[in-house]
């Protein structure tokens, strides 16, 4: 089937290989950029690069330390596949400008001050070969995808919410940059919640609401789909407590690249800006040792003034002295503890803690505590090559807080700008849903995504067990895909006891709904709940249904899930079709990353 897309979703692919103009040898390491946007990729140990590029004409730039930056323009139109070899010329001059440390190399006026003594001794000692190359060091947790359980012996299904974006920015880093990503980079649930969703506001006490669809499953036409939402209440910025926020920045030399600190001064100038006079803000710094730069600084012109001024100021320089860093941000953010008031660390980092505190259980232990005194934590992840995921994850969840990836200036706008208020104050902790089948009904369900936000029945009714947050305004969307009872299809087999007799009531609900949460100040859980009967079915599902849809279709292609049927990217797309645009773009840029991710 052919299919006609608009020129903004039309691509060419330019492949080539880097190397040295005078010995002919490959570049390993190379970045290479597409001019005026973000997307790039670098080359690989063989020199060898591809990009996927939008049609028309562009210009690709060739940067390599020691080397002079070439410039190409190329011009394609969709389907093109174009070869272009470059062969970057040595820059002498620059080599007296350069130190190779641990993490790579920088220029040296970053580690020792310009006149320091004991750079020329070292650059006096570098040996422009073999260069070194920047290993992928990154780290994710890998997770086996949730199967079918029988809704005759395993009846109810508890997971906690997630708000986390950070699995959604992150593909689509991969993927700009021509690269399939890592299965366990790919968080189906982080996909599907990367998109608005137009849900109710709550109505009465509680602080979030709740409903529910059923249709078709668009990858399985043989079952069907529940799409659950929550809705957090939105709350008007006027009313909400003052904040106490501590920038807990990372400026440790791994930091050194433009898409780590440069970025991150870019995003936390945006935040500043959009921060209240009653705010206020403390900056602390970590390299190979911790600096607090700013205590409780208000968020009044002035006060804006000096903290835009000390970002400004950051360099990057050293090793990762994490754990010590988190444990002074902690104590700055108690010592200036605002009662009744939303206090709260931003941990922003490429996730590399080589000195000190850093395994996963030592981290988790600090802030868990810290929760537990009212103080939550936010992480924001950038950059590439030493991203540590799985940490920044652990330690994020254990924080009563989230986790962002920050790939790009528009989505520090999206997490830091439009979405500040929901990043930074919570109206719901701890929540738990829970779905009951009705076997009647269902003979056999599993839960797209969510792999690592499982629990445990007993779980639900455990005040002490931790969960997900929700902030102001968030919206939580999960899916299960279930097999309706009338099915042919067989139930995955069980061993039954043979003490217990299993029996329906004979309702036509499809499930109960029900989840629990507690306000930011409280210990103690509230229970609200919502039996989903046929009414919720519907052949003519809404836009929110194939939003969300779509996302799990993506995730699951990314990760070649074996549940995924005969669906196929060109399939994805044609979906796609039916989805309109949003204002803010997000539904064209998924028909964008479809398209390349079709072409890995």
């Amino acid at each position: 089937m052919a299919f006609a897309f608009a020129p903004a979703f039309a691509f060419y692919t330019v492949s080539g290989k880097v190397t040295d103009k005078e010995t002919n040898e490959p570049l390993p390491g190379v970045s290479i950029m597409i001019k005026g946007t973000s997307s790039g990729t670098i080359s690989d140990l063989d020199g060898n690069y591809s990009l996927t590029i939008n049609d028309g004409k562009n210009t690709i730039v060739f940067t390599y330390i020691g080397y002079d930056t070439e410039t190409i323009t190329v011009t394609g139109k969709d389907g093109d596949k174009i070869t272009k070899n470059v062969a970057l010329k040595a820059d002498n001059r620059n080599l007296e400008e350069v130190v190779v440390v641990g993490y790579g190399q920088v220029p040296r006026h970053n580690i020792f001050g310009r006149n320091a003594k004991v750079a020329d001794a070292m650059v006096a000692n570098y040996m422009p070969e073999p260069r070194p190359v920047q290993l992928n060091t990154e780290k994710y947790d890998s997770r086996d995808e949730n199967e079918f359980k029988n809704a005759a012996t395993e009846p109810v299904s508890v997971f906690s919410v997630d708000v986390d974006k950070a699995g959604y920015s992150n593909i689509r880093r991969f993927i700009n940059n021509s690269q399939k990503p890592p299965k366990g980079s790919v968080r189906v649930e982080e996909i599907i919640n990367y998109f608005e969703y137009n849900y109710p506001q709550p109505k009465g006490a509680d602080p979030v609401s709740l409903n529910a669809e059923i249709s078709e499953c668009p990858w399985n036409k043989d079952h069907q789909l529940i799409k659950i939402g929550l809705k957090a209440k939105e709350i008007d910025t006027r009313e909400l407590p003052a904040s106490h926020i501590v920038f807990l920045i990372d400026v440790s030399g791994s930091m050194y690249d433009d898409n780590k600190l440069p970025l991150l001064v870019r995003s936390f100038k945006l935040m500043t800006n959009n921060l209240r006079p009653q705010d206020k803000v403390s900056i602390i710094t970590y390299a190979s040792g911790t600096e607090i730069i700013l205590t409780a600084e208000p968020c009044n012109e002035k006060g804006k003034e000096r903290i835009v001024n000390e970002l400004e100021k950051l360099q990057a320089r050293g090793y990762t002295a994490g754990g010590e860093a988190i444990q002074k941000a902690y104590r700055i953010a108690k010592e200036n503890f605002i009662k009744g008031g939303n206090n709260r660390i931003i941990l922003a980092t490429d996730g590399d803690f080589n000195v000190g505190q850093s395994s996963d259980g030592e981290l988790k232990e600090i802030v868990k505590e810290g929760a537990k005194e009212g103080v939550f934590l936010t992480v924001l992840g950038y950059g590439m090559y030493n991203l540590n995921d799985r940490m920044m994850e652990t330690i994020a969840d254990n924080g009563n807080g989230n986790y962002a990836y920050i790939d790009n200036i528009s989505e520090a706008q999206k997490a830091l700008g439009t979405e500040l208020w929901g990043t930074l104050y919570t109206v719901a902790k701890d929540v738990k849903v829970l779905v009951d089948f009705n076997p009647a009904k269902v003979k056999s369900y599993r839960l797209v995504g969510y792999e690592n936000r499982l629990l445990n029945n007993e779980d639900f009714n455990n005040d002490k067990k931790d969960a997900g947050d929700m902030g102001s305004g968030h919206s939580v969307t999960a899916l299960y895909e279930i097999v309706p009872a009338n099915s042919n299809e067989s139930a995955p087999s069980t061993v039954q006891s043979e003490y217990v007799t299993q029996q329906t009531t004979g309702s036509d609900n499809f499930c109960t709904i029900k989840f629990r949460y507690k306000h930011p100040d409280k210990d103690e859980s509230l229970l609200v709940e919502r039996r989903i009967g046929k009414d919720a079915f519907t052949k003519n599902p809404s836009t929110d249904f194939k939003i969300a849809s779509t996302a799990a279709m993506f995730g699951m292609l990314l990760n070649e899930s074996k549940f995924i049927n005969h669906t196929t990217y060109k399939s994805l797309l044609e979906y796609l079709k039916d989805i309109p645009s949003d204002d803010k773009g997000y539904i064209d840029e998924l028909k964008v990353l479809v398209r390349k991710a079709s072409d890995l």
